[in-house]
């Protein structure tokens, strides 16, 4: 796997360009990972509506649930599906919608200087083995292509808005996750 640090892609990414992204304050400034969660409709995994959603294309008469979220502007830099496929929605210089209201180490506002990168699952529902080490390779890169990142600048999506939401939830295993990015 390789980002290139020009158009902040990964080179094994399948591209899904998401209109719900804009520059952020400081291109410089890259200090946090934000892991999520997501499955469309919950707890129903595969399928393209996670694209869709993201690409403001999602059909709200498709699923009962949909007609609550299809209006609105959310993405994400990366998705890690369950069979391993990445799906990259927002090159990394720029700003991705999928923070919403945050605060990370007494800082506001973390759309502004983190990556977002969505596992596919939910709260309840183990990851898959693939996506751990999808993840791992991920987090290593961008951790060796922007030098404000470590080991230590990872957090849930939980984490950094507490209260307000729950993912990646119970079922991420963050014991493991530390282990394979030290060996």
């Amino acid at each position: 796997m390789h980002i290139d640090i020009t158009s902040g892609l990964v080179d094994e990414a399948r591209q899904q360009s998401s209109p719900n992204c804009d520059l952020r304050p400081n291109e410089e400034d890259i200090a946090l990972i934000i892991i999520h969660g997501i499955s469309l409709p919950p707890g129903k995994f595969a399928g393209y509506y996670i694209d869709q959603l993201f690409c403001n294309k999602l059909n709200p008469d498709e699923h009962p649930y949909f007609k609550d979220i299809s209006g609105l502007r959310v993405s994400s830099h990366i998705l890690i599906r369950r069979d391993g496929e990445i799906v990259q929605y927002v090159p990394f210089q720029k700003r991705a919608w999928h923070a919403g209201v945050s605060s990370y180490k007494d800082r506001e506002g973390c759309n502004d200087f983190s990556i977002g990168i969505e596992m596919e699952g939910d709260d309840e529902t183990p990851y898959t083995e693939t996506q751990y080490q999808v993840l791992v390779t991920l987090i290593k890169n961008l951790i060796e292509t922007y030098p404000l990142l470590n080991t230590e600048t990872i957090a849930g999506h939980s984490d950094i808005a507490p209260g307000r939401k729950t993912d990646p939830g119970e079922a991420f295993d963050w014991e493991r996750l530390n282990t394979l990015l030290s060996s």
